[in-house]
């Protein structure tokens, strides 16, 4: 499970973004051992509603050279399969990058032009999203030049891009990658490329039903790693593996993946890597979870990694998973400080409002860390999450255990990049300003770990209730997210935190937190959203209705008061520890749901509290927003690491650098690894 929090998703685009100038480029700087001691520019460029920002790899220095290796290799193997996402995205995302690539390479004319600029601009956001469609609201991109333009520069840099490939880039089809809404068949609305043509909700839901696992009390994760499409009628998977569809960027990353394993730190790690190897030759998902096991129990060593098709927020039934990596390196002395909560998880457990039959009677194998990424591709680049909770099965988190890990540079890059006055616009007053500036990066901090740690590990299914995509279908997603982001919340406001030496003042984290998860939740996020559109992204729709519920039953005894001032609308919270037992209701009410499937009440919270939108508050955000020119959204360029050889081949050492620029990343990388063909 990844956690986009409300920091990594509004709060830093209305606290710590800040007001730069769009830049052509930055200049390359030297290693990363000079970046880390020198003042270090956090910031490449800005562009529509986009902020590219770069991250620096504290420590690199201190790895010894087989550990550099390690992460070297897993950081290739990544990138072999950032294709894979891109064709994942939408069917025609591989031919339309690389006719606008072609373009962009071999241009010559005019490039002083509006339609340039807005060529430019278009091209840049297709990169930030891995596709034709926006990374966050699923909305199709839209360009401000014509179609005349685009056939002119393509004649004129000899680029080719035909058909429905060129047609869909201007017209109304496939206008949404993800279709959450309310009534329609997702599946076949959603241009996501997890399934073919004329593919159904009601095909997707049959097909599985007549899966089976060998031990239905682990079961498999049925469609995690394949295409469901319809040959001569019938429903059959297209399976991601070595020889099958993505098979030759498999191929590459597992080429990545053996040197890794060759230059593991330890047994259980050089194990794990070794399962996943075998999975990703065999595409057989009892291999998946013996991998899973493995990976979930190789706790010790410097390095780690995410790498697979895992997360399945792109599909709107929650079966399929999004090719990912994130390659991490741990920061020893933030983990130690943290771990307090891994080793308390069984009292969170045991305190925790939930019914007494829906308690796990043993947390166990919960890891919790700070880490340092090194590398990222796939669902995480160039937008990435800040908080991660593996591995998503919910019998392996019983049995097993999980890691959560908190991306520690990733984190400092967004609380470094500067700030505006968004805070001071929506906050209600003095007070509630001085609470964020003062505590709320620690609030978020916790947030992050609590959600990740506790959240994703606690609770469990009744017996013989299925996983949550089959019992609680497109909505799982949301519903489990918001679940966790309860639990942070109600723990958050606890003196309980303070017992255990992670805060120094409780009651004022406990207030910062609840005060910007409202203002967010009932507000601020607004501003991602055009006028008129519903809430459709899971996190999104977790946060507004966790917030509007909360709001809406505490409006008795005046909990959330919704205060006008000189014709501008606030949220301001009278009554803390009473809106703590309502977030403990609310937690109380999605574990049921969870635990026992209930489709209509996730249904009946989500599309009550989840989905439409204020309008009069909408516009009033979008408008008090317009002074501000930062953007709402961030992400990242990766830090390059760059090998030295000596004369046999052998790596001698590993420098770490920062790319000139955000093209120039997106170029480089198409160049190196691009494995695959326009269709697959």
């Amino acid at each position: 499970m990844k956690f986009k929090s409300i920091i990594a998703l509004l709060i830093f685009a209305s606290v710590f973004h800040s007001c730069v100038g769009e830049k052509d480029s930055v200049e390359k700087t030297g290693s990363q051992e000079e970046a880390v001691t020198s003042e270090f520019d956090y910031n490449v460029e800005q562009f529509a509603d986009i902020k590219i920002l770069r991250y620096q790899i504290p420590g690199w220095e201190k790895l010894s050279l087989k550990e550099q290796k390690l992460v070297y290799y897993l950081t290739q193997a990544g990138l072999a399969g950032r294709d894979i996402m891109w064709d994942q995205n939408y069917r025609h995302n591989l031919a339309i990058r690389n006719a606008l690539e072609k373009v962009y390479a071999n241009y010559s004319g005019d490039n002083t032009s509006d339609d340039w600029k807005a060529f430019e601009t278009y091209l840049k956001r297709i990169w930030f999203s891995n596709g034709i469609h926006h990374h966050y609201s699923n909305d199709k991109l839209k360009p401000e030049f014509s179609s005349e333009y685009l056939k002119q520069l393509l004649v004129d840099t000899g680029a080719t891009l035909e058909g429905e490939a060129f047609d869909v880039i201007f017209n109304d089809k496939d206008t949404k990658k993800v279709n959450q809404a309310k009534g329609v068949d997702n599946v076949a609305l959603s241009a996501v490329n997890f399934y073919g043509p004329n593919v159904t909700n009601a095909n997707v839901e049959s097909f599985y039903k007549m899966k089976e696992s060998p031990n239905p009390e682990r079961p498999l994760s049925f469609g995690l790693n394949s295409q469901l499409v319809k040959e001569n009628g019938e429903l059959k998977e297209r399976v991601y593996k070595s020889g099958g569809l993505y098979g030759s960027a498999i191929d590459e990353i597992v080429k990545w993946l053996e040197k890794a394993q060759g230059v593991a730190e330890n047994q259980a790690q050089g194990d794990a890597i070794g399962l996943l190897i075998q999975y990703y030759n065999t595409g057989d998902l009892q291999t998946w979870d013996d991998y899973n096991v493995a990976w979930t129990k190789a706790t010790e060593g410097n390095v780690d990694y995410i790498n697979s098709f895992i997360e399945v927020y792109n599909d709107p039934l929650g079966y399929r998973g999004s090719y990912e990596n994130i390659v991490q390196i741990n920061d020893f002395d933030m983990s130690q400080k943290m771990k307090v909560l891994s080793d308390n998880a069984q009292w969170f457990e045991d305190n925790s409002p939930l019914m007494n039959e829906h308690k796990k009677d043993s947390v166990v194998g919960v890891t919790y860390k700070v880490v340092t990424v090194a590398g990222e591709a796939g669902d995480a680049s160039p937008s990435t999450p800040i908080g991660v909770n593996l591995p998503n099965a919910n019998w392996i988190r019983k049995e097993v255990g999980s890691k959560s890990v908190s991306l520690g540079n990733i984190i400092e890059a967004y609380n470094n990049a500067g700030s505006s006055g968004r805070l001071k616009e929506f906050v209600h007053d003095d007070e509630e300003y001085e609470l964020e500036e003062k505590h709320g990066q620690v609030a978020d901090k916790l947030h992050t770990a609590l959600h990740e740690v506790i959240g994703h590990a606690s609770g469990q299914l009744n017996p013989g209730v299925g996983e949550t995509k089959e019992t609680l279908k497109n909505y799982a997603s949301t519903l489990e997210e918001g679940r966790a982001d309860l639990v942070g919340l109600y723990y958050l406001y606890s003196p309980k935190l303070q017992e255990l030496g992670l805060v120094e003042d409780w009651e004022a984290v406990g207030k910062a937190a609840f005060d910007g998860y409202i203002r967010n939740g009932l507000m601020t996020q607004l501003i991602r959203l055009n006028l008129g559109d519903d809430v459709e992204e899971a996190h999104m729709r977790n946060r507004q209705w966790v917030s509007a519920w909360a709001y809406e039953k505490g409006k008795a005894d005046n909990v959330i008061e919704k205060v006008t001032r000189d014709g501008k609308t606030y949220f301001n919270i009278n009554d803390y520890e009473k809106l703590r037992e309502l977030f403990g209701e609310l937690l109380r009410e999605t574990q049921r749901i969870k635990s026992e499937g209930d489709y209509e009440a996730v249904e009946a919270l989500v599309e009550g509290y989840g989905v439409k939108v204020d309008q009069d508050i909408h516009a009033e955000v979008l408008e008090r927003n317009e002074q501000f020119t930062s953007a709402p959204y961030s992400g990242f360029v990766n830090p390059e690491l760059v090998p030295e050889m000596d004369g046999n081949g052998e790596i001698t050492a590993i420098k770490v650098t920062q790319p000139v620029g955000f093209p120039q990343q997106m170029l480089d990388y198409s160049k190196t690894y691009s494995f695959l063909p326009e269709k697959n």
